[in-house]
């Protein structure tokens, strides 16, 4: 009688057994073995020299045929910009590779909301009710080297957790330079602009008592615009295309028509589209019923603003005409569950909703944290849950969201909202953005990569996080930062952000 234990199995059959022979199982040798039981070379120490290698996971979300899927087993390989071939099994030649055998490859996930430099000076002060509002006015008084060294720590979080594509509304102009300072520095994809009105104007226009001073806030909005027109005009298309900046209003409700109007233009000139705070509240809708006598989007629409690209964050005061709007215009919702800081408000904005109404739904980081597996997670968990209390309280039929269409919302059809066919795919012909994901270690898989294995970034991080390259440059190799020295970014990061701690100190902030 033939014996069934495990023990009896040879080596080819226990690789046969594990899904996608992803992982060597306890007891056997370490070297990496294919899906045949071939072993591989140990990985390198280092990334490939040049642009010219193959990516071999075990897993990967390829683009086929116009819609996604994933596939076993994938070879990708990369020559500079681009991705030149894709398949199943391997690729032969003497090119360099790179193993990520037990990982699931992805195409660079893109966040359609992000305030880079404004994550860590936040992070861990304002989960119990404090405002965000000192801490980044004081981030927005730091001379540039120091903005620069908070402004690298936070994007270094951005590409350690998978994300290459940052839709990014700096908080100021001062803070989109520092921003693109950085990224061209590291090969990062931007589409950044300084918000208007900035961090040292917001305040009073945003939290007004009366509506003239919104009135006389335009002489130096304008100057604002213009001032943000002219920087991004001189970077649009910078480092071989992987900047290009949007122009970026913070809402309707610190706007007027003459201010608005001057932003759209600006936009057109640029090319790239806006991307805003899009009724972010009750208040906002309010205020833009009281003065133009049309919700959010109404207003936008009625100004042009939806004739390029269009990225609008939060939308928890939208109405079903903002819905519609952003639907027939192909914008990009942003949805962000922990742009309020972790456990705050932000999880229960209306992704449902979003979905239901056909709008192109991104998942974005907003600010405070950075880690872009986590937010997919939160956007998955936080959506079905506030799903289920809509549909059982009003008996609504919205959908429960999935971590598929966060997947998707965070690759092709953010891509697409941007106008970018070439971004969010791993296809022939597509810019070479990719990061893989350890979907079969502990806390995360089960040993071997699964038969569905979108659903084990449900329990990942951006700490399983292994490799992350932008336009064919490797940024993260092996869970390690190549594009600088990440401990001299970690301390410098550290040193920066502690100044402005110490002045809350001083200010008593912390008391409060």
């Amino acid at each position: 009688m033939t014996d069934h234990r495990p023990d009896s199995l040879s080596r080819r059959d226990l690789i046969a057994r594990s899904a996608f022979g992803a992982l060597p199982l306890l007891g056997l040798p370490t070297a990496d073995p294919t899906s045949d039981g071939t072993p591989q070379p140990p990985r390198s120490a280092r990334p490939p020299r040049t642009r010219d290698y193959v990516v071999e996971a075990s897993a990967a979300l390829v683009y086929r045929n116009g819609a996604p899927q994933v596939i076993e087993n994938a070879s990708v390989r990369v020559r500079n910009n681009e991705i030149v071939e894709v398949r199943e099994g391997r690729i032969a030649g003497a090119m360099a590779r790179i193993n990520a055998t037990g990982q699931l490859l992805l195409p660079g996930l893109i966040s359609g909301h992000t305030h880079a430099a404004s994550g860590s000076p936040t992070r861990g002060l304002i989960e119990g009710g404090r405002s965000y509002q000192r801490p980044i006015e004081l981030l927005e008084a730091l001379p540039d080297d120091l903005l620069d060294d908070i402004t690298a720590y936070n994007v270094a979080e951005l590409l350690r957790s998978g994300c290459t594509t940052h839709v990014e509304m700096s908080l100021s102009l001062k803070q989109a330079q520092s921003y693109v300072r950085v990224a061209r520095r590291w090969h990062v994809r931007g589409f950044p602009g300084g918000m208007v009105p900035g961090t040292a104007r917001l305040f009073p226009i945003w939290r007004r008592t009366n509506d003239a001073v919104l009135t006389a806030s335009v002489p130096d909005t304008m100057l604002e615009i213009d001032a943000n027109r002219v920087f991004a005009l001189s970077v649009n298309g910078a480092e071989d295309g992987l900047i290009r900046p949007m122009m970026t209003p913070h809402a309707t409700d610190t706007h007027t028509p003459d201010t608005m109007r001057a932003v759209i233009a600006a936009a057109r000139a640029l090319g790239n589209g806006i991307h805003t705070h899009l009724a972010q509240g009750a208040g906002e809708a309010r205020v833009t019923q009281r003065l133009y006598g049309q919700s959010p989007a109404q207003w936008l629409e009625s100004l042009g603003a939806f004739d390029g690209p269009f990225f609008g964050a939060h939308m928890t005061g939208a109405t079903a005409a903002d819905w519609a709007i952003m639907q027939r215009h192909g914008g990009v919702y942003a949805h962000c569950p922990s742009g309020g800081g972790a456990g705050n408000s932000s999880g229960s904005q209306p992704y449902p909703e979003a979905l239901a109404a056909g709008v192109r739904t991104n998942v974005g980081i907003d600010t405070h944290s950075n880690d872009y597996i986590e937010n997919l997670k939160l956007a998955v968990i936080c959506g079905r849950a506030r799903a289920r209390l809509m549909n059982g309280a009003t008996g609504s039929t919205l959908p429960l969201p999935s971590v598929q269409q966060a997947v998707y919302g965070a690759t092709h059809v953010a891509a697409d909202g941007l106008r970018r066919p070439d971004l969010g795919r791993i296809a022939v012909g597509a810019k070479a953005d990719l990061c893989t994901i350890d979907v079969s270690g502990l806390l995360v898989g089960s040993g071997a990569v699964g038969p569905e294995p979108l659903n084990n970034l449900l329990y990942a991080s951006g700490l399983a996080v292994r490799h992350v390259i932008t336009q064919g440059y490797v940024q993260l190799y092996d869970g390690q930062l190549v594009v600088d020295d990440e401990a001299r970014i970690t301390a410098r990061g550290a040193a920066a952000v502690q100044q402005i701690w110490a002045q809350l100190t001083q200010e008593g902030w912390f008391r409060g």
